[in-house]
């Protein structure tokens, strides 16, 4: 997944192209990232902004989507009517959802768009969007009204997307003590995402959420779901949110990803007999990001998931690169399948092939004692050669992938899934008496 952010820079690092680009990480995503302007300012205090030219600005354009396949873009501080109109200019005709977040202060005081530039920046790039984030001010300076309630955020938004924009997402609603909600509109559909209100003010939120609204529209997600995963990212950047400075706290986002697996990681630890699906070499468990291309692109158990009696321990902790063999499991069936992002090693039985088979899981299986003498000894490609071996003649990803060992070597089943909670859910007929 790669994403286009354009944007100013912010040398604090809390909001701007460096804020998105620590979102792309914590995303899984990849981050391309194009400067509208230079900024001076701290967790305090705003000293100055210095737009870059608008030919430079468009020769950064221009020079990512020329080479680079782009799935969504998001669009931060456009400081100018020079530059909106070269943005305009350059992503007009873009396919891809376009997220615009159209920041007019800083939370450290400064001006990031100037008032000369607001009625080009209603005709030229409001119509440019797949949606747009305005906070409560914002969207009252784009739309010359005053928000007191959810009919008044319902006009505001009708406004906006009277100018162009195909929805309209205004953040930070406070009309409840202790409540902020989010109210989303597109095509006269309406919902609201809400979230109790965290007691710090932060530097970079927005950003946040409007980069990680941009990767769950690629991710073709609808605008609604794609607004509450959006929120819950951002609610988990706030609460980690640091005091690096003698000002407002860093919203700092956490890996979404290791998130993801550390929870599967406990709830595989919660399954009744856990113990039983660990096999004599342990388990581990892996999430890949999205176009992984090495295991060091996938998160494992550094270490290994082990038995400990008639209980499961994680012995170590979640790293990119962390595990080899079942990362690489998960690179071969990407290669055919590239949807498969999740795995998990269990102990060979017949009888969890045969619940397997008879949920209605497609299994595959491939025959060690086949092996090449050549891929027996180097690292790692034993299982390279078996997984391809499995899948060369399927059209779909199988949901299980086991081998019945040869002389020293285990037998061994690795199951499957888009997701850690995807290959949880497989799990589930093996519970079954």
């Amino acid at each position: 997944m790669n994403v286009l952010a354009i944007g100013g820079s912010d040398p604090s690092s809390g909001a701007g192209i460096q804020s998105d680009i620590r979102a792309a990480a914590a995303l899984g995503a990849y981050c391309f990232g194009v400067v509208t302007a230079v900024t001076s300012q701290n967790s305090a205090k705003f000293f100055d902004v210095q737009p870059v030219s608008a030919r430079t600005l468009r020769m950064q354009i221009d020079s990512i989507i020329s080479d680079f396949a782009v799935d969504a873009v998001s669009i931060g501080m456009v400081y100018d009517s020079g530059a909106i109109r070269q943005i305009r200019s350059a992503l007009t005709g873009m396919t891809s959802p376009i997220v615009i977040d159209p920041v007019i202060r800083s939370t450290t005081g400064g001006v990031l768009l100037k008032k000369s530039a607001l009625a080009a920046y209603r005709k030229y790039l409001v119509p440019l969007a797949t949606a747009i984030t305005p906070n409560v001010a914002e969207a009252e300076v784009l739309a010359g009204t005053r928000i007191t309630d959810l009919k008044s955020a319902k006009d505001t938004a009708k406004k906006i997307t009277e100018m162009g924009a195909k929805s309209v997402i205004i953040t930070g609603c406070e009309f409840e003590k202790n409540k902020i909600i989010d109210y989303v509109y597109q095509d006269g559909m309406e919902a609201i995402v809400t979230g109790r209100k965290i007691d710090w003010q932060t530097h970079g939120s927005g950003c946040n959420f409007s980069f990680a609204l941009a990767y769950w529209l690629g991710n073709k997600k609808d605008l609604f779901t794609a607004a509450r995963q959006a929120k819950s990212f951002t609610i988990g950047a706030i609460r980690s949110a640091k005091a690096i400075g003698r000002g407002v706290r860093i919203a700092l986002p956490d890996d979404v990803m290791m998130h993801r697996l550390a929870g599967a990681i406990r709830r595989f630890q919660s399954i009744p007999d856990a113990w039983r699906l660990i096999p004599e070499v342990q388990t581990n468990f892996v999430y890949a990001k999205i176009g992984a291309s090495s295991v060091d692109d996938i998160i494992g158990v550094a270490g290994r998931i082990v038995r400990t009696g008639y209980s499961v321990t994680l012995a170590g902790r979640l790293e990119y690169g962390g595990s080899r063999h079942v990362a690489s499991a998960v690179m071969a069936m990407q290669e055919k399948f590239p949807h498969v992002r999740a795995a998990l090693n269990i102990k060979y039985d017949a009888k969890t092939v045969d619940r397997f088979v008879g949920a209605g899981y497609k299994v595959a299986r491939y025959d060690r004692k086949k092996e090449p003498a050549r891929t027996k000894k180097a690292e790692n490609h034993t299982i390279l050669w078996g997984i391809k071996n499995a899948i060369r003649n399927l059209d779909t990803a199988p949901d299980a992938v086991y081998h019945t060992g040869d002389v020293g070597k285990e037998p061994m089943i690795i199951v499957f899934g888009t997701s850690p909670s995807n290959v949880l859910a497989k799990l589930k007929v093996l519970d079954s008496k």
